[in-house]
């Protein structure tokens, strides 16, 4: 199957019960996204007179990970958006898993970006200018090295909280999905949960800084979800395992003790490669 040459034009108006779609409607494979490292299908997705675009993927298309052998991908991926909802952020597009064309996998709204929103960038100095936040030195070819920013941007900054609580492993530039509407969505979450930190992101600006007193408040409730019998602690036990569940526990306590965004621990690359 080829990757579609062009995505079909859609209306941005998502359906009005975007999760109850995915998980009951009729999936109709349109064409392959080439650039995934997993097999990523984009999709239609059809019910009771309501359609929208999507992205499924097959747990039997995923490549083995030695270091995630517990669970697939497809249910991290769908966990993770369970974290997100239980923020009240609404960071991760609905994401559901179900059964499709090619057997069980994660299916996940389709989001239209606006290309010219600017979260990253390259700039020559040793510090960023006002609105940016360093992430750090990266190599530009010809010996010459350049500062990686990123947006000193809220919306980035409730999403590094939950890729620390979720610890995502590969938050890349790719992943970060800004609408016209001024929304910001993370995607590509299938390598996160691992109970050993395995955080790697480009989101370090905020590392060492007080949490906000917002994020504050939604770890709380975070804590309360995923306590014993919690109601966000039950929706993630078909999906990950217990000892990776009581780690996402111990990573909200630890977030709330501290009180600040965490910093790269030197035990595992701190950024991803490639970044974007």
């Amino acid at each position: 199957m080829s990757a579609p040459e062009r995505i079909p034009p859609r209306s941005v108006t998502p359906p009005p019960d975007p999760a109850g779609l995915l998980a009951r409607g009729e999936l109709t494979v349109r064409g392959r996204i080439r650039e995934a490292s997993n097999a990523a299908l984009y999709c239609t997705v059809s019910y009771d007179g309501e359609d929208a675009a999507c992205i499924y993927k097959p747990v039997a298309g995923e490549r083995p990970l030695w270091d995630f052998p517990d669970g697939t991908l497809a249910q991290r991926e769908v966990a993770a958006y369970e974290v997100s909802e239980a923020t009240g952020w609404g960071l991760v597009p609905p994401t559901v898993l179900r059964e499709g064309p090619y057997g069980e996998g994660m299916c996940q709204l389709w989001v239209e970006v606006t290309p010219e929103a600017e979260l990253l960038a390259l700039v020559d100095g040793e510090e960023p200018e006002p609105g940016w936040k360093a992430i750090g030195f990266a190599e530009v070819g010809e010996g010459r090295t350049a500062l990686l920013v990123h947006a000193d941007d809220e919306r980035l900054r409730r999403l590094a909280v939950l890729d620390a609580v979720i610890n995502n492993a590969d938050r890349k530039g790719g992943h970060l999905l800004p609408t016209g509407e001024g929304r910001l969505y993370g995607i590509d979450h299938g390598v996160t949960f691992n109970a050993e930190n395995k955080l790697r992101t480009l989101l370090w600006g905020w590392a060492g800084e007080a949490l906000t007193e917002e994020a504050v408040g939604v770890l709380e409730g975070l804590r309360q979800g995923l306590a014993e019998g919690g109601p966000l602690a039950a929706r993630l036990e078909p999906l990950i395992t217990g000892a990776e569940i009581d780690a996402t526990r111990a990573r909200v306590g630890a977030l709330l003790a501290s009180g600040t965004h965490p910093e790269p621990s030197g035990e595992w690359p701190a950024i991803p490669w490639p970044p974007v």
